[in-house]
């Protein structure tokens, strides 16, 4: 698609054809105005989508496999062990990962920070196929999809964690596709569900403050049931809650700078001039949240070892491994963040998000899989099991870029025509219209 659009190719970004005058059928929005036969051309250039075709070729076998012969088929899970990596990295990698969902609806709905309105939708978006696609993971490890409503209207458990976490996870999951869905009614030309969706994004970001924060630190409260499992230097009764909430902050701001990091490297063509023009500045400001996310975190982690009093840990091969991934996974990303944003180099801000980033993943599967009866046998996952798991995460990304191809999350979408957008400008410039102008740029505005 580079090479197209640096021959002049423009693809879809309004619902009207500048050429002909016509509006864009479904199908060839889909296609971002190519004829079939072009865009599978388009798609068998990219190397990147012959590596998904190869995984999916292996893997969905084996997820066909796995719902057919059961959970035991694939994974080694047993009374010690009862999860793995479909909730290990599925679950608690990806849900902190997605915060930034509701981070940046706070930062530009709530707090009135609009210069980080541009990349406000590709939050969203991140925390919206986030929890989606934990919720494939979950269903990899339960199966018996059709029992994943029970929590909600059959079998309450209302005294479990579990309960509060399924329970929250299915809302804000559905507030994340309304906020989304903004994105998708430009896209299908559905003005009047834009505006209405646009008129209830306060109440929407309210409720998703609330119910995020519940169920990240859930999450944490989750291994409260296992208080002999779980390393002491993992565990603690008071603090795992506020490990978990704090650690998701910048967690998901580091997640959005490296998600649109790769973005503006590997599909800028589909990325409006303002978007990348204002990245640079954005990604700063996101650092720099991250970067007071990351003290904090750091400070607790601190005061939870004393607390517990668990200095004793420290001199043991765990306590290395403990202090390695905190110097590696939170000291260090601080240090590389704060030198970024003092000098302003906005590439060495991208290095220590993604350092933060391997930080998260590496705190979350230390605490579900690697320290989990640590004082009994080690784990390791079966090949079938990583199968899945990796077919499921690229699933995720061919999710992604389906998405940013389509939806305006990147670009602007025009809402008019052209012509429509002239004669509103016309009017304006008629004086003794003022009625006629306002109502004309009254239309636009609550389009745009």
């Amino acid at each position: 698609m580079r090479s197209l659009v640096n021959n002049g190719y423009q693809p879809v970004d309004s619902p009207v054809d500048e050429g002909t005058k016509r509006h864009w059928g479904f199908v060839e929005k889909l296609l971002l105005g190519l004829t079939p036969r072009e865009y599978l051309s388009q798609a068998m250039k990219n190397p990147l989508n012959w590596v998904l075709g190869v995984l999916f070729a292996v893997g969905f076998p084996v997820i066909i496999y796995r719902f057919v012969f059961g959970l035991g088929a694939v994974t080694h899970s047993s009374n010690d062990y009862p999860w793995g990596l479909f909730l290990g990295f599925g679950l608690f990698v990806m849900v902190p990962l997605s915060a930034s969902g509701f981070l940046l609806g706070t930062t530009v709905e709530l707090f009135g920070r609009k210069d980080f309105k541009p990349i406000e939708r590709l939050g969203l978006l991140n925390g919206l196929l986030g929890y989606f696609f934990a919720v494939i993971y979950l269903l990899m490890d339960l199966g018996q999809p059709w029992r994943l409503p029970y929590p909600m209207v059959v079998a309450w458990g209302t005294a479990a964690v579990l309960f509060l976490v399924g329970w929250h996870v299915a809302v804000y999951l559905t507030v994340q596709i309304v906020e989304v869905s903004e994105a998708f009614f430009e896209w299908v030309h559905w003005p009047m569900a834009k505006i209405f969706i646009k008129r209830i994004t306060i109440g929407l970001t309210i409720a998703g403050i609330i119910l995020s924060t519940l169920h990240q630190g859930a999450l944490g409260a989750l291994f409260t049931y296992a208080p002999s499992k779980v390393h002491p230097l993992w565990y603690s009764q008071e603090f795992l809650w506020i490990f978990f909430f704090t650690s998701s902050i910048y967690a998901g701001l580091c997640m959005l700078i490296a998600v649109s990091t790769v973005v503006k490297k590997t599909m800028a063509w589909r990325c409006s001039d303002e978007w990348l023009k204002k990245l640079d500045s954005q990604t700063i400001g996101l650092a720099r949240g991250a970067s007071m996310a990351l003290i904090t975190y750091f400070v607790i982690k601190v005061v939870g070892i004393a607390h517990d009093n668990e200095w004793a840990y420290l001199a043991t091969g765990w306590g290395q491994w403990y202090i390695l991934e905190l110097a590696v996974g939170v000291i260090l990303p601080l240090v590389v963040l704060g030198y970024g944003i003092r000098s302003e180099r906005v590439g060495i801000v991208r290095l220590g998000a993604f350092i933060a980033v391997a930080g998260i993943v590496l705190n979350r599967l230390n605490t579900a899989l690697v320290t989990f009866n640590w004082n009994l046998y080690p784990e390791i996952p079966h090949l079938l099991e990583t199968i899945i798991a990796v077919t499921v995460f690229g699933l995720y990304i061919a999710t992604y870029r389906f998405i940013l191809y389509r939806l305006p999350i990147v670009y602007a979408w025009n809402p008019l025509p052209l012509e429509v957008r002239e004669k509103a400008t016309e009017t304006a410039a008629v004086p003794g219209t003022l009625g006629q102008h306002s109502a004309a740029f009254s239309d636009v505005s609550l389009l745009d």
